[in-house]
This record gives structure tokens, C-alpha cells and sequence, in this order.
């Protein structure tokens, strides 16, 4: 299950980057480190100023947060993703979540604020990390998982989304948009990637077996 190089190679080289930036954080100096994450953050201000670059680097890295757990996590949805579709696909479904979910939640906030409805100080929080690639990722697995089996791991995801929301502060506002980005994810790997990948399963099995039997009426 774990991710190597030559099977999974995008989910093997992603984690080998988020554990650089990983020590980029532990090692440099915490105003440095604060700047690098602050420059990287996909929040509406960096949208605003540099909106490509925000969404690029923002995936790069985890904010205090330890690197080994993200290994298990990346075994349990993006590898096996991988492994069925490709590098380039798993790639594109995990990134397409990553920019759906972080437009869908802080273009609204960007527009309060120019507005005067926020702060401008609501323009300015942190927002960093994986998570919405990999709920997109496990969103999609959903649908190849057989039988019964489909409905308890969308119980699992969704109750992973709720306890992310749970165990950090649900009073503020980043709490929110930053379940609401999960939640987003989530249904974008499950209703729009998954029919698709499950269309391309079925095909698979399909077509060996019409080439079978032409060769057995041959």
C-alpha cells in the first residue's frame, strides 16, 4: 500500500516535497517560516495580488503539522487512485479539487470584503495544505469501492470532515470556510470525478471481453 516511485510516482514524489518543506519549516528561523507560509496562502488576499502563485505554492506545505501521518493518508486515497488511473489523471483529480474548493470558499469572503461586509482583516488568514486534494481523491474512490462497502466509506469521509471541523475551533470563521472547502471537495471527487472513473471501470471490462469473444468465434 505504500507509495513508491515507480508505481505511484506523483503521490511518492508529493510526499518527498511536503517533507522538504517540511523541514524548511523546522529549520528556518519561525519569522522566516511565518513569511514563507503567509507568501503562500491561498487567502483572499493573496488571491487578489497573486492568484496563481498562491494556488501553486499553497499545496506545498503543512502548517506545524507532523509529516508522517500524511503518509498513511496518502496510501489510504491517493495511491490507490493512482494505481487505477494514472499519475497524470490522479494528478489533475487531485488538483482540480484543490482550486475548485479554495475558489468556491474564498472568492465569496474576497467579495464581502470589497463589499465592507468582512474585515479586511478576514482577508488575511491562513490557508494551506493538501486536505482538499485528498478529500477530491477520496471522493472519488468512493465510487470504486464494491457493494455495501460504498456506503461506509462515504460514512468515513464524511465523518472525517466533521471531525477536522469538531476538534478545531467551530466558532471562527476559518473553521467554516475551511469545512465548507472539505465538504466541497469531497462532492466534487464524489459526484463528478466518481461516475466518471466508475463509466471508465466498467469500459475496462467491457471491452476485454468482447475481444475474447470475437477470438472464441474466430
Amino acid at each position: 500500500m505504500l507509495p513508491t516511485p515507480k508505481r505511484t510516482p506523483f503521490t511518492f514524489c508529493y510526499l518527498v516535497v511536503l517533507f522538504e518543506t517540511t523541514l524548511v519549516l523546522k529549520l528556518a528561523n519561525p519569522v522566516l517560516s511565518a513569511r514563507l507560509l503567509a507568501l503562500s496562502s491561498t487567502d483572499a488576499h493573496n488571491l487578489w495580488r497573486r492568484p496563481l502563485r498562491a494556488l501553486l505554492t499553497s499545496a506545498l506545505w503543512l502548517n506545524g503539522e507532523p509529516w508522517l501521518p500524511y503518509v498513511v493518508i496518502f496510501a489510504l486515497a491517493v495511491a490507490p487512485l493512482e494505481r487505477r488511473i494514472g499519475s497524470l489523471r490522479a494528478a489533475g483529480v487531485f488538483f482540480s479539487g484543490h482550486v475548485v474548493a479554495t475558489l468556491a470558499t474564498e472568492l465569496p469572503i474576497l467579495w464581502a470584503i470589497r463589499a465592507g461586509a468582512l474585515p479586511k482583516s478576514d482577508g488575511h488568514w491562513l490557508d494551506i495544505g493538501v486536505s482538499y486534494g485528498f478529500f477530491t481523491t477520496a471522493g472519488a474512490l468512493v465510487f470504486l469501492v464494491p457493494g455495501r462497502q460504498r456506503l461506509w466509506s462515504l460514512l468515513a469521509v464524511e465523518t472525517f470532515i466533521a471531525l477536522i471541523y469538531l476538534t478545531d475551533d467551530p466558532t471562527t470563521m476559518g473553521s467554516v470556510v475551511t469545512l465548507l472547502g472539505h465538504a466541497i471537495a469531497a462532492h466534487l471527487g464524489l459526484l463528478c470525478w466518481g461516475p466518471w472513473l466508475r463509466r471508465r471501470e466498467l469500459n475496462k471490462r467491457v471491452i476485454p471481453s468482447s475481444v475474447a469473444g470475437r477470438k472464441f468465434m474466430e
